[in-house]
């Protein structure tokens, strides 16, 4: 294995894992630390954890464990990946995840790039934008779990590190690799470990990657990687063999974004949909096993979701305690994808990363082989030899993500 990564999430390590595979790497994701060594031909390990919203004690100890397993397959270089919206508040885990990971490989620069301009993602002057708003303008400042409220992405990070953030600005990007480099290397004797690097294009990413061979350690999004498989000499190829899966296909929705939100409406005009709240959970009116009977009943692509507005989830959370409330929901999602595949049903959409590190969990789900591009960003998944399935984070995909997902799922053509 050459690369190693570790991934806060599920959809985010799907999304990784698409971009290597792009650029020509043979990828697997693992769902969590694998508990024995990885096949000879993996070129890119992405390991996937469930570490976006905990502790950091605890998202530190599942990093380094997920690390030390890279580390054994041979990667020559870590990458560790977190939204492209920067998910993590003042009291968040990028920042001590990044440190600690510094400190096991004795990495004195990191990069730190959650641009995506594939997803409408880029950084200037150190902040980041949501295509043409600051992200704490994006509906992002809503986030039931991470509510952004500063778009200066080294103000977020220095609230949680312990070191001084440093910065490389776009005018020295937009000069290229060695600029990068150089400009780096000067942070760095600054005392500045973490470095916030600008990207407003994927030329600006391929760039970044270029000025990244030989670093120990690099953090970003998804798009920063885009640039590293040619490091290791690596090619994209001309297209991905895929075979998808006939019947139904189910969407489980747990996603409160903005974009999922106005997926569903979209959906909701030609397919069947089941809305759940946190109330129908607690009081029992709906259950798990009513929900899958449902979805197996239905023609179209049936649609479960809880993607509520952000004051009706807040709403819930001062009932019932955010975690408690959060508990319920990825549980329920979980046991009906358990429910629904023990039925039949060979393919599975969901939208939101705790929706999808449930059902991942709930369905015992190991390792991942990478299939073509949904949309920039989400890749279609093969996860047995009876099962495929998206695992879309809330704001990727356009607005019909869930009929053109279910299309590729089934088979067709990208």
């Amino acid at each position: 294995m050459l690369l190693g990564c570790i991934g806060d999430d599920f959809t985010g390590s799907s999304d990784l894992a698409n971009t290597l595979a792009k650029e020509g790497m043979h990828v697997v994701q693992y769902s969590g630390v694998p508990d024995q060594p990885a096949n000879d031909a993996v070129q890119a390990g992405v390991v996937a954890l469930k570490t976006r919203s905990i502790a950091a004690a605890d998202a530190v100890a599942q990093s380094l464990a997920a690390l030390d397993w890279l580390l054994a397959q041979g990667c020559e270089q870590i990458y560790f990946k977190y939204c492209s919206t920067f998910d993590s508040t003042a009291k968040g885990n990028i920042g001590p995840v990044s440190e600690a990971l510094a400190d096991r490989l004795a990495a004195k620069t990191v990069i730190v790039c959650p641009a995506f301009p594939g997803t409408g993602r880029s950084i200037y002057q150190g902040h980041l934008f949501v295509n043409d708003v600051l992200l704490n303008e994006s509906g992002m400042q809503d986030h039931p779990l991470t509510p952004m409220q500063d778009a200066d992405i080294r103000r977020v990070l220095a609230a949680q590190s312990t070191g001084p953030v440093g910065h490389v600005d776009a005018s020295t990007v937009l000069s290229g690799a060695d600029q990068i480099r150089h400009a780096l290397a000067g942070e760095t004797a600054a005392g500045k470990r973490l470095i916030v690097v600008d990207a407003m294009r994927d030329q600006d990413l391929l760039e970044i990657g270029r000025a990244a061979k030989g670093m120990a350690l690099v953090t970003g999004g998804s798009g920063a990687a885009l640039g590293l498989p040619a490091n290791f000499g690596i090619t994209a190829q001309s297209g991905t063999r895929w075979k998808g899966e006939s019947g139904t296909c189910v969407v489980l929705s747990g996603s409160c974004s903005t974009a999922t939100r106005g997926q569903i409406e979209h959906h909701s005009k030609n397919h069947p949909l089941l809305e759940i709240s946190a109330d129908s959970l607690f009081d029992g009116s709906h259950t798990a096993e009513k929900a899958a009977e449902w979805a197996i009943q239905k023609e179209g692509i049936p649609l479960i979701y809880s993607s509520a507005e952000p004051a009706v989830v807040k709403a819930a959370q001062q009932r019932y305690g955010r975690e408690k409330s959060a508990e319920v929901i990825e549980q329920f999602f979980a046991e009906v994808a358990r429910l629904v595949t023990a039925a039949g049903v060979r393919k599975l959409l969901t939208a939101g990363g705790e929706t999808s590190s449930a059902v991942v969990a709930g369905l015992s789900l190991k390792q991942l082989e990478i299939g073509p591009e949904i949309s920039p960003g989400v890749p279609a998944l093969r996860a047995s030899d009876k099962l495929v399935l998206s695992l879309k984070s809330g704001n990727f995909g356009s607005h019909d993500f869930f009929e053109k997902a279910s299309s590729i799922l089934s088979g067709a053509r990208t």
